[in-house]
C-alpha cells in the first residue's frame, strides 16, 4: 500500500517532466518540490526531520542529528567554551553533543546531573546555568551546574532562585549580558516577577483599562495579569536581580547586538486572530524600563499607547521560539549582524536587518533557512567553528540538529562593529535615572527638556525616569509648564506616580491643551491621560469635573479627515468612542453606532461593539435595534479561536445594561440566533460581469488611476472579502500579506495579475503543501503547528480557525502545492470601474509609521 501511494504520489509530482522515463526515477525515489530524493530520505521527512531545507543564497543545511525517542524533544542549545553543544529535552535530561569531524562521528552523551527540563542554557563563568521546569522532586528554577573535581563531567546543582511559573509561558532563556560579568533572564506572562530587589520598571503597573476588559473567553491565562513576561539581570551567583522591562505575552529568547542593544521576539495570541486587540508575534528592541502592553483578555494596549512602547518589526502570526544574532559567526558581513528569529509554526528562520533610526530601529525581515514542517525550537552560532546549529522538536514531536553553514564566495572576516547614532548615547544617559545605582547623578532639570524631544523612545526614557524620582520634587513644573508635548509626558509621568490630591491637578493641566493644534499622535495622548483619569487606581475615582472636562471632546467626535487619514481616525475615534461612554456622554452612543454600522472591517465592529456593550446612557429603541441587529451581521465574522466566544460575551456584557422593560421591548431581537453564511455570499449576490483576465483589464493608463472614487474602492476591497485575510492601512486581517505598500511596489498590470491569477507567482512564505496519506486521501494547507505526532493545518484562510489535524506517521509523502490558497474570481463580479477604483484605493494608502 505504501508503494503504491507513493509511486502515485511520484507520478503526480512528475507531471511537469512529461517525456522524461518514469522508469528514471525507479520505485526508491520520488520527487519533492523538483528535487531528487531517496526512499529513505522520504521517511525522514515523514518522520519529521525535512532534509530539503531552503536557506539563503550561499548558505549550507545539513541535518546532523535525529534524536531518537528515548533522547525526547530537544527545544534548547547552547555551546561550551570546548565547541561543543549542551541541549535539552522540553521533559527530559540534559545531553552534550561532540560534533563529528573528518575523523570521527557525532558523539553524544547525557549529562547525569539532576536538572533538565530546560528552556535556557548557558555557559559562563565556569558554569552551566539552566533554566528549567519543575520535575524529578525539582522545583521550577535559575540552577547553576558545576564540574567540581574537573574530570570534564557535570557533578554539582545548585538552585539560585526558584521561579514561580511552569510550561511554555514559563521561565525560558539566560544570556550573557554584553559587560560579561551579568546574566540576564526571561520568562513568559505566566512566570510570576522572581521578586526582583531592584527595578527599573517602576512599579505601579496595572491594568489600565478604560473600558470593562473581557478574559479570554475559552478561558486562557485569565486570572494572569499585568505585568505580564519580564526580562531580569542578574549577577553569576544570582544574590540580586534587576527587572528590565516587562509586558511580553510570551518572548522565548532574548540576545544582544553587536552594539549591547537588546531584543526579543514576542508571541501573538492566535486565538485573537481577526479581533481588533490581535498583536501580531514581534521583534521588540528591549530598552530600560519598558513596558510593552501586554494585558489579559481583550485589554491589550495598541502601539499608540503612550505609556508603552511599540515593536520594531511585526511579523505576523506564527510561534517565536529562539533567536541569536550573528555575531562570531563565519558568515558575510550583513549576516554577522543580523538578529535571527524562530518561527515555531511555520518552521522559518528569519534573518532581521535593523537599521539605526533615533534612538532605537527600523527593521525588515527575510526568511533564512525554512521548510515544510520545521518546527524550530532554539539555535546558537558555535564560535570555534563559526556554523549556526540549531534544534527542532518540542511538544514530544521529533526532534533533530541541524548545521548552517556558508560556502559562499563573499568574504567571512569579522564584521566591524558599527557605531551607533548619538541619539542611542542620549537614550543611555537618561536610562540612568532608572538604575538605583546611578540615579543620584541624574537631576529632574536634566529629564525635563528631553520630554518633549521628537524621538518616542528618549521621550519615554525621561518620563520613566522621572517617575523613578519622589513627586515632590517635580509636581510644580508642571503647573509652569507650556509645551505641549511637555504637559502631556509630565502628566502622564504625575497620573502614574501621584495620589488622589492630583487629579484636579492634571485636569487642569489638560485642559489648557488646544485640540486643533495637536499633532496626531498628541491628540492620542492626550486620550489616553484621559481615559487614565478614569481608571481608579490611578488617581482614585474621577471627579464630575473631571468627567466635566472629558466631556468636551464631544464636539471632536466622531473625527473625520478623509479617506487618506482613515487608520488615524479609526484610532482616534476608538479612543474617543471608550473615553467618551466611560465618562457618561449622552451623545457618544447613537455617534459610535453610526461608525458601528459603516464601519468595513470586522475589527471595526467588533472594537466599536466593545466600546458601547459598556454605555449605560444614550440609548434610544432604535439605537438598541441597530446595536444588536450588528451580532446578528457579525455571524459570518471569522477568526481564531476565541474569536466567537468574545463576541458572544461582547453581547452577553451589553444585555446585562438592560432595563427590565428594555429587554422586553427588544426581545424579539435579542430572540435571533446568529447564523453564519457563505463568506463570499455578498459577493455572489452580485451578477457576474465576467471572468476577468488580465489582458480584458488592461491597458490602464495611470490617468485612468487619477481622480477615481475612492470610497467605492475601499469598499470593493471589502466586497471581494480582502479584509479577511488582508490588512492594509491598519486595518483587515493578518493570515495574508500586508498590502498596505503593494499599491506602489507592483505597477497596475502585476497588481492586477496578482488579484486575477493568484496562482502564477506565490511567495514560499503563504505557500500551502499537499499531503498524501497512507489510506489515498490528500490534504491541502499551510502547516501552522505541531502538537506530539499531529501536524495542524491552515486549510481555509478565510477561517483561520478551521484547523485540519493530520498524523505525521500516516503522511506517504507531501510536496509544495502550486495553486494558491487565495481564491480566484474575486473580480468577476465587479465591473471595470470598480476594478479601477479598487486599484486605485490600494494605490492611496501610505504605509504605517
Amino acid at each position: 500500500m505504501r508503494l503504491m501511494n507513493l509511486l502515485r504520489f511520484a507520478i503526480s509530482v512528475s507531471k511537469p517532466f512529461a517525456g522524461i522515463p518514469l522508469l528514471c526515477f525507479s520505485l526508491s525515489f520520488c520527487l519533492l518540490g523538483g528535487l531528487l530524493m531517496t526512499a529513505s530520505d522520504c521517511a525522514a521527512q515523514v518522520a519529521g526531520a525535512p532534509v530539503d531545507l531552503k536557506v539563503a543564497e550561499g548558505f549550507q543545511a545539513d541535518l546532523l542529528y535525529t534524536v531518537p525517542e528515548e533522547q525526547g524533544s530537544w527545544v534548547s542549545i547552547t555551546t561550551d567554551p570546548q565547541g561543543r553543544l549542551i541541549t535539552s529535552s522540553q521533559y527530559g535530561g540534559l545531553y552534550r553533543v561532540t560534533l563529528p569531524t573528518a575523523e570521527s562521528e557525532i558523539k553524544i552523551e547525557p549529562i547525569n546531573v539532576k536538572i533538565g527540563r530546560a528552556q535556557g542554557l548557558l555557559c559562563a563563568f565556569d558554569s552551566l546555568y539552566v533554566v528549567a521546569h519543575k520535575g524529578d522532586g525539582m522545583p521550577a528554577g535559575f540552577f547553576r551546574v558545576k564540574d567540581k573535581d574537573g574530570d570534564d563531567q557535570f557533578d554539582d546543582v545548585e538552585l539560585l532562585r526558584e521561579l514561580d511559573g511552569a510550561n511554555e509561558h514559563g521561565p525560558h532563556a539566560v544570556i550573557l549580558g554584553p559587560d560579561k560579568k551579568s546574566l540576564y533572564l526571561c520568562a513568559g506572562n505566566m512566570t510570576k516577577i522572581p521578586n526582583p530587589e531592584l527595578s527599573r520598571v517602576p512599579r505601579h503597573w496595572g491594568e489600565d483599562q478604560v473600558i470593562p476588559r473581557l478574559p479570554d473567553a475559552n478561558g486562557h491565562a485569565s486570572d494572569k495579569m499585568a505585568p505580564g513576561g519580564w526580562i531580569c539581570k542578574t549577577d553569576p551567583d544570582g544574590k540580586q536581580f534587576e527587572l528590565i522591562c516587562s509586558g511580553f505575552r510570551n518572548e522565548y529568547d532574548i540576545a544582544f547586538s553587536p552594539q549591547g542593544e537588546l531584543f526579543t521576539y514576542d508571541a501573538d495570541m492566535e486565538w485573537d486572530v481577526g479581533l481588533p486587540w490581535y498583536r501580531p508575534t514581534r521583534v521588540c528592541h528591549v530598552v530600560s524600563g519598558g513596558e510593552f502592553g501586554w494585558r489579559n483578555g481583550s485589554g491589550k494596549w495598541p502601539a499608540y499607547y503612550p505609556d508603552s512602547i511599540p515593536a520594531t518589526l511585526n511579523i505576523g502570526t506564527g510561534s517565536p521560539t529562539g533567536i541569536t544574532f550573528g555575531t562570531g559567526a563565519k558568515f558575510p558581513a550583513e549576516y554577522q549582524n543580523s538578529l535571527f528569529i524562530s518561527d515555531w509554526s511555520y518552521g522559518i528562520i528569519y534573518s532581521v536587518t535593523l537599521t539605526p533610526q533615533g534612538s532605537s530601529y527600523s527593521a525588515t525581515q527575510e526568511r533564512f533557512c525554512y521548510s515544510n514542517a520545521l518546527p524550530v525550537t532554539d539555535l546558537t552560532i558555535n564560535k570555534t567553528d563559526g556554523a549556526m546549529y540549531f534544534l527542532i522538536g518540542g511538544r514530544r514531536s521529533q526532534s533533530a540538529l541541524y548545521k548552517v553553514s556558508y560556502i559562499g564566495d563573499e568574504s567571512t572576516d569579522p564584521a566591524p562593529v558599527a557605531e551607533l547614532p548619538a541619539e542611542f548615547a542620549r537614550r543611555h544617559e537618561l536610562e540612568k535615572a532608572h538604575n538605583a545605582e546611578t540615579r543620584e547623578s541624574i537631576s529632574v532639570d536634566s529629564l525635563w527638556p528631553s520630554l518633549s524631544d521628537d524621538d518616542r523612545f528618549i521621550r519615554y526614557a525621561a518620563r520613566i525616569g522621572l517617575e523613578h524620582m519622589p513627586v515632590d520634587r517635580w509636581r510644580q513644573k508642571v503647573a509652569s509648564e507650556t509645551d505641549p508635548q511637555i504637559v502631556l509626558e509630565s502628566t502622564l509621568a504625575l497620573i502614574r506616580s501621584g495620589s488622589e490630591g492630583d487629579q484636579e491637578f492634571v485636569v487642569g493641566a489638560l485642559e489648557q491643551l488646544k485640540w486643533e493644534l495637536l499633532t496626531h499622535s498628541q491628540r492620542l495622548h492626550l486620550l489616553r491621560n484621559y481615559g487614565l483619569l478614569l481608571v481608579p487606581e490611578r488617581l482614585g475615582d474621577a471627579t464630575e469635573s473631571t468627567k466635566k472636562s472629558i466631556l468636551k471632546l464631544e464636539s471632536q467626535f466622531p473625527v473625520r479627515a478623509g479617506l487618506d487619514a482613515v487608520t488615524q481616525d479609526d484610532e482616534l475615534n476608538r479612543e474617543l468612542s471608550r473615553l467618551l461612554i466611560a465618562a457618561g456622554s449622552e451623545d457618544a452612543v447613537a455617534k459610535t453606532v453610526e461608525i458601528l454600522v459603516d464601519s468595513q472591517t470586522q475589527e471595526q465592529k467588533v472594537a466599536y461593539s466593545l466600546c458601547l456593550s459598556a454605555a449605560k446612557t444614550g440609548w434610544t429603541q432604535e439605537l438598541h435595534e441597530k446595536y444588536f441587529q450588528s451580532f446578528i451581521d457579525s455571524a459570518n465574522f471569522l477568526g481564531g479561536h476565541s474569536f466567537s466566544g468574545y463576541l458572544k460575551n461582547i453581547r452577553e456584557q451589553a444585555i446585562t445594561n438592560l432595563s427590565e422593560s428594555e429587554k422586553t421591548a427588544l426581545q424579539p431581537i435579542l430572540d435571533v440566533e446568529p447564523t453564519a453564511k457563505d463568506p463570499y455570499a455578498d459577493l455572489k449576490a452580485r451578477p457576474v460581469v465576467k471572468a476577468w483576465t488580465v489582458d480584458e483589464v488592461m491597458p490602464i493608463e495611470e490617468s485612468e488611476l487619477a481622480s477615481r472614487d475612492l470610497e467605492n474602492g475601499k469598499k470593493m476591497f471589502a466586497l471581494a472579502s480582502c479584509y479577511k485575510c488582508h490588512r492594509i492601512s491598519g486595518q483587515g486581517g493578518h493570515i495574508g500579506p500586508d498590502l498596505t505598500t503593494a499599491g506602489h511596489r507592483f505597477n497596475a498590470k502585476d497588481l492586477l495579475e496578482t488579484i486575477v491569477d493568484p496562482s502564477k507567482a506565490i511567495s514560499d512564505q503563504y505557500m500551502a503543501t499537499i499531503f498524501q496519506m497512507e489510506d489515498g486521501t490528500t490534504h491541502v494547507g499551510r502547516v501552522m503547528n505541531l502538537a506530539g505526532d499531529e501536524y495542524w493545518l491552515h486549510t481555509d484562510m478565510i477561517n483561520p480557525d478551521l484547523i485540519t489535524k493530520i498524523k505525521v506517521k500516516e503522511i506517504e509523502a507531501m510536496k509544495p502545492s502550486d495553486v494558491s490558497m487565495m481564491p480566484k474570481g474575486l473580480l468577476d463580479t465587479l465591473n471595470r470601474e470598480d476594478i479601477l477604483d479598487l486599484m486605485a484605493y490600494m494605490r492611496s494608502q501610505v504605509k504605517e509609521e
